[in-house]
């Protein structure tokens, strides 16, 4: 059994249908892109997952557990972490003080704080600047406080929504390469991500999105050399 499947996922947004009818899965150990153009319904389905738009039709079924009536903090703490598109920091408070929130579902206090010199050693910068309010630090690092605090829950799976919207070039390799050593050390990731081209190169398999439903879906290398996706998404 795949780690996260979803089945004929219809979501309507009053009476207009956003995700219509569509099915996936992802299997434990995976880097599985979500691409497509904006309005597509990427968002929408990482929502639906988490919980925090219900779902008119279909099921969401994770490490065995139908998802379809469970509330969005029983979700993360049956191990799934959502970083949401735009970070969502909480600017107001210090860099440490949003690691913390990251695992409000967890009670061990050693174990959180083996979590915390986890994240800290994934990201350097973010040690440096503990004490520092989370509203002033760059873009960069704002996105990877929101994947250190979601990584502070100990996740499975690992939703991220656009980690490369704003950044600078350089700051988005540096992101990419972030999440291909998370990968590496075991967490699952489900990418949606308007660089195409990035998301392909780190993926194992993608689904392309077009208007709700699944347009195309392989191995991510194969869609690489797929001339629609290539003239679509890739520039080429």
């Amino acid at each position: 059994m795949a780690l996260l499947e979803v089945e004929n996922l219809e979501v309507a947004y009053g009476v207009i249908k956003a995700i219509k009818g569509i099915s996936f899965s992802v299997e434990e150990g995976e880097v599985i892109a979500l691409i497509g153009a904006n309005g597509a319904g990427k968002t929408t389905i990482l929502h639906t997952i988490t919980g925090l738009i219900p779902a008119n039709k279909g099921q969401i079924t994770f490490a065995g557990q139908n998802l379809n009536k469970t509330p969005g903090h029983k979700i993360v703490s049956m191990g799934m972490a959502h970083v949401p598109e735009g970070r969502r920091v909480f600017s107001q408070l210090t860099v440490y003080q949003n690691l913390k929130l990251g695992a409000y579902t967890r009670k061990n206090k050693s174990e959180i704080h083996e979590s915390l010199k986890t994240v800290y050693k994934r990201f350097p910068r973010l040690e440096e600047r503990k004490n520092q309010l989370a509203g002033t630090l760059s873009g960069g690092e704002q996105q990877m406080l929101a994947m250190g605090r979601a990584l502070m829950s100990r996740p499975k799976l690992m939703l991220l929504d656009e980690p490369s919207m704003g950044l600078s070039p350089i700051l988005v390799n540096e992101i990419f390469d972030i999440i291909k050593v998370l990968n590496e050390n075991g967490t699952t990731i489900l990418l949606v991500e308007q660089n195409a081209k990035k998301a392909l190169m780190i993926a194992d398999r993608a689904y392309v999105l077009e208007t709700g439903t699944i347009a195309l879906t392989g191995e991510a290398s194969k869609l690489m050399d797929n001339d629609s996706v290539k003239k679509a998404y890739l520039g080429e």
